[in-house]
């Protein structure tokens, strides 16, 4: 699955440390630091909206062009 394919529900960790291919806990980790994609709770569950995964992966590309 790419980034263009992305599921129109809300994402696991689990789903996007796969789509990305880094370890849930760099998922994490960018989390503390802020630097990765942005990600909500829905009471204790972490969740990852598509189109800002999708948002986010957009500018890391066009920053490192």
């Amino acid at each position: 699955m790419n980034v263009r394919t992305l599921p129109e529900r809300y994402l696991t960790p689990n789903d996007v440390a796969e789509l990305l291919r880094v370890p849930v806990e760099t998922l994490y980790q960018w989390r503390l630091k802020r630097t990765g994609p942005p990600a909500f709770r829905v009471g204790r569950h972490l969740r990852y909206d598509p189109a800002r995964l999708r948002e986010w992966v957009h500018g890391l590309t066009e920053a490192a062009a």
